[in-house]
């Protein structure tokens, strides 16, 4: 099996480096990611400027094409060019993984996630995938290589049913702060469907412009629906959540037509 490995962190991160040695032995691992941080980026692709790409050496056991862009950028330009070019015209990846994410991608920030958006272009281009995410406290205390072992565990479970081509699972690891932290309970639930209730923190820069920061944790919101991805998180399982691409409202299709035809 020939795995995309990608990121929205960037392809030195501590994240992606822990999951490229938790992974050994799952299969080829091809590393394509984004040479900078491209955090909170969500789905967008780049048109008004070259993509360019570069061979990286990360660390001793860990090599791949850094590439100028954002996460979905990566998986298409692995789709539609790198990977024909290194295996082969008509050949493609078995499957994507994308992280593992420094921060946790529930609730609404599965939306305005890097992470997911790459997942995601993967399923819309025919490639199955997972997203891999680590909900944080505190970024000084976090255990990347326990943490990727767990996230390892959780895909093999994945992996013991067959994934359609089209299809994203989200994988969020709840915070790991020991080498020795147990194997957590693995949970299936709902994205949390609510608002954040992130704020910004009003500053004046040294010429007398105002400025905003965006602020808060990101794991604050306007409600928390029981049995969801949000609860179950904080709550110290592992979620996994299959997510669609679509973005039809097929219950409201009908009174569309209705509205519109009649």
């Amino acid at each position: 099996m020939r795995i995309l490995l990608t990121n929205d962190d960037g392809i030195r991160a501590p994240g992606i480096v822990a999951l490229h040695k938790a992974l050994e032995g799952l299969g080829e691992l091809v590393v394509i990611a984004p040479e900078t941080v491209q955090s909170a980026t969500s789905h967008g692709i780049t048109y008004t400027k070259p993509l360019m790409t570069q061979h990286v050496e990360v660390t001793k056991h860990m090599s791949g094409v850094a590439v100028d862009g954002r996460p979905a950028d990566c998986v298409k330009l692995a789709m539609r060019a790198l990977w024909e070019e290194r295996f082969g015209v008509g050949t493609e990846p078995d499957l994507t993984i994308s992280g593992m994410n420094s921060g946790s991608n529930v609730g609404i920030n599965i939306i305005y996630s890097g992470t997911v958006a790459a997942a995601i272009e993967s399923a819309f281009l025919g490639v199955p995938s997972i997203a891999v995410s680590l909900h944080l406290d505190n970024r000084d205390t976090i255990c990347y290589d326990r943490a990727a072992v767990i996230a390892r565990n959780v895909i093999d479970r994945v992996l013991e049913n067959k994934l359609e081509s089209h299809e994203v699972v989200n994988i969020n690891v709840p915070t790991c702060e020991s080498p020795d932290m147990p194997m957590p309970t693995i949970k299936v639930v709902d994205m949390n469907a609510a608002g954040d209730l992130g704020h910004y923190d009003k500053r004046e820069c040294p010429y007398g412009r105002t400025y905003y920061w965006a602020a808060g944790d990101g794991m604050a919101f306007s409600h928390t629906a029981k049995g969801s991805d949000v609860e179950a998180l904080k709550e110290g399982f592992v979620t996994v959540t299959p997510l669609n691409y679509v973005l039809t409202d097929t219950s409201r299709m009908s009174l569309w037509r209705d509205r519109l035809t009649s």
